[in-house]
């Protein structure tokens, strides 16, 4: 394991690198494209652990934090959805030079948002998707986490906010105090506007490999995740998804693991 700061057009990004084990080595890189705001946190230690499992699969992989995130520096009022996208991008040619292997781009919530912005943009199709929990609408995701400022001014006995003067104050240009990050109105209308059934629209992907974690005993997609597959499945694409038990480790207060998600990731890949 390698950790460093790779320069990013704005400034050092913590990067972790995992190398594949030289004897099982895959030739295929990933980079790790974390999700938003404190769901970044809580799921790092899914991530690590991940990580270092494909490493042993023969998997090279590449954890990033963007701009203004995580160890990276930066303001996380200074960061833009357009600057992600070129760290993420920055990563991608990182790894493609250090292992000289296909890269691809590994995503977690609004995280696999951006990564199939990422690989909408790319002028040869990516390798692989692998997506975790995918955000289908940057709308809906945004709106819940405004969400979490009415929380917070409810527990305090304040005047109550709503979602729609929220929105109006990002249009004006105001920046926005929520859960402790601020939040710029660039960002915040670049994620609003991103929905993941556009994004897969325009790239070109191959290969997805879609993988949710429910507590839901019947183990099934949300209606929403479905329709998206569907339309997919009609696309010249590979295609694997699949629904196991665990819980939405990303919104725990304490660190919780999905085990069944790492086995099912390792088992998606090495096929």
């Amino acid at each position: 394991m390698e950790v460093f700061f790779l320069k990013g057009a704005c400034g050092s990004l913590f990067s972790v690198y995992h190398p594949a084990h030289a004897i099982d080595r895959r030739r295929l890189g990933l980079v790790y494209v974390p999700p938003f705001a404190e769901e970044m946190n809580r799921a790092r230690r899914m991530a690590a652990l991940q990580a270092r499992r494909l490493s042993e699969l023969g998997i090279d992989v590449l954890l990033l934090d963007p701009f203004g995130t995580g160890d990276s520096e930066g303001d996380f009022g200074d960061a833009r959805w357009e600057i992600w996208c070129d760290d993420v991008r920055t990563a991608m040619n990182w790894l493609a030079v250090r292992t000289n292997a296909p890269v691809g781009l590994w995503g977690l919530r609004l995280g696999a948002l951006l990564a199939a912005d990422v690989a909408s943009m790319q002028r040869d199709p990516i390798e692989r998707l692998v997506l975790w929990q995918p955000v289908l609408s940057g709308d809906s995701h945004l709106t819940q986490f405004l969400r979490l400022r009415l929380a917070a001014t409810m527990d305090k006995g304040e005047n109550r906010e709503s979602t729609k003067v929220l929105r109006e104050r990002l249009a004006l240009g105001e920046t926005l105090e929520i859960a402790g990050y601020h939040l710029a109105p660039d960002l915040a209308r670049a994620i609003g506007s991103r929905t993941f059934r556009d994004l897969m629209e325009i790239n070109q992907t191959s290969t997805i490999n879609w993988l949710e974690v429910t507590s839901d005993p019947l183990g099934a997609f949300s209606s929403a995740s479905q329709r998206v597959l569907d339309v997919l499945a009609q696309q010249d694409r590979v295609i694997t998804a699949k629904v196991v038990a665990g819980q939405p480790f990303w919104l725990a207060q304490e660190i919780t693991l999905a085990p069944d998600l790492l086995s099912a990731t390792d088992d998606v890949l090495c096929q």
